[in-house]
């Protein structure tokens, strides 16, 4: 997935680099590359300043995950003689070298499967150490992410790939002004007064998972086999219909100049910017979700240092944890009231809202049940066996292509 690229800017970690501590050659070293925006500057900067020795820290913000994904695979190839050319010459600390010379990279959860099955990063043996001594405090839901095996499938007794550290959802962010009620859950995405003024993830997962869930499927975003799901195909047929564009990248541009009234996209990118487009507004369906997760991966061949598991630690501290909570606009995995909550800043901006508008018209109250229910009814997008990738990929080429339009009369 190509996603979470803060179309509009962020106000935390903006610079090209962040560069702390000076010296030669021989000194300590932590060098990062992380995906913009995720961490902010000043948590790098607390934590350089309760380090005990003299160390220099060097974190490079890159714009996509996927590029940092692409990354991992560069330094894992053979080197050629047009190497440099294209996107890989922005990447920082590139200078040439083919071999990793990082000890930290963010990526995201959807992405670690194909790292480990490509041999682009290595388990992150601190963990077997009991060197990270915030492991504990994590949620057993956070701790079966990132256990895999050596196929990047889900195992609980295989070793531990990442080390989550932010994490968000998936979410329905609309135009107020245009729209003139409020959604609620997935099914008002089919409502006839939204024909044509939708626009959609252009994910498979993502999309054929929210209709599974309209549908009430058990386990829609991981469901193994959509052949027998009853009604779907006419189901993607109605939504298709109602669907302008589909885009992982640019939907928030016309949604902000009413050319769309209603979106589906990342908390990552829609929380930025509500603040500033007082028109745009954002619900979390109340029959569950789709839930993203930033990892840390060490690249293959980078050995393992005492600063990495210090760096990840400090961001399991539950002040830096609010912090980046705060300051990102996502959540923390560790969390002093629940270790799998709904996301404090949209929750924030939902009950401001309610209080804006008259009661019975808001969608519903974040209280403890509903809390409950959406923790229980929202999804990781787990690794599926790869027919079923395919089958997920055949299914929504077909949608969009209006394949199945023949069964919207029926």
């Amino acid at each position: 997935m190509d996603r979470r690229s803060f179309l509009l800017g962020t106000s935390t970690l903006a610079l090209s680099q962040l560069l702390f501590g000076c010296g030669g050659n021989k000194q300590t070293q932590l060098k990062v590359q992380l995906l913009k925006g995720s961490i902010p500057g000043q948590v790098v900067n607390q934590f350089h300043k309760g380090l005990q020795q003299q160390v220099q820290l060097k974190f490079a913000p890159v714009e996509q995950i996927q590029d940092l994904f692409r990354q991992l695979q560069d330094w894992q190839q053979k080197p050629k003689a047009t190497d440099e050319q294209g996107w890989k010459r922005f990447i920082p600390f590139r200078q040439g070298q083919k071999t990793a010379d990082v000890d930290l990279v963010t990526l995201g959860d959807y992405w670690l499967k194909a790292a480990i099955e490509q041999k682009l990063i290595q388990p992150l043996q601190e963990v077997q150490g009991n060197q990270l001594k915030q492991w504990s405090a994590l949620d057993e839901r956070w701790k079966k992410l990132v256990t895999r095996n050596d196929k990047g499938d889900l195992y609980t007794q295989g070793e531990v790939w990442g080390a989550p550290y932010r994490w968000g959802s998936t979410v329905i962010v609309y135009n107020r002004d245009k729209l003139g009620w409020t959604p609620t859950d997935w099914s008002d995405l089919w409502k006839d007064e939204v024909q044509q003024r939708i626009s959609l993830l252009n994910e498979p997962r993502e999309v054929i998972g929210l209709v599974l869930k309209k549908l009430g499927v058990k386990k829609s975003y991981n469901n193994t086999d959509l052949g027998q799901v009853p009604g779907l195909k006419k189901e993607l047929c109605t939504l298709n219909q109602n669907v302008k564009f589909y885009s992982s990248n640019n939907y928030l541009e016309p949604l902000i100049m009413g050319d769309t009234w209603l979106a589906v996209g990342w908390s990552s990118d829609v929380l930025p910017i509500l603040g500033r487009y007082p028109q745009l507004g954002a619900v979390i369906p109340k029959s569950g979700t789709a839930i993203w997760a930033d990892l840390w991966v060490r690249p293959a061949g980078i050995d393992k240092g005492t600063l990495s598991a210090q760096w990840i630690d400090f961001c399991w501290q539950p002040s830096t944890a609010k912090q980046i909570s705060v300051l990102t606009k996502s959540n923390s995995p560790i969390s002093p009231d629940a270790a799998f909550d709904i996301e404090e800043p949209l929750q924030t901006l939902l009950m401001k809202q309610r209080d804006a508008f008259d009661k019975s018209t808001f969608p519903y109250p974040f209280g403890p049940k509903e809390k409950k229910e959406l923790k229980e009814q929202s999804e990781f997008l787990y690794p599926l066996p790869k027919p079923v990738e395919e089958q997920y990929k055949s299914w929504f080429a077909d949608m969009k292509q209006g394949k199945y339009s023949k069964l919207c009369s029926s």
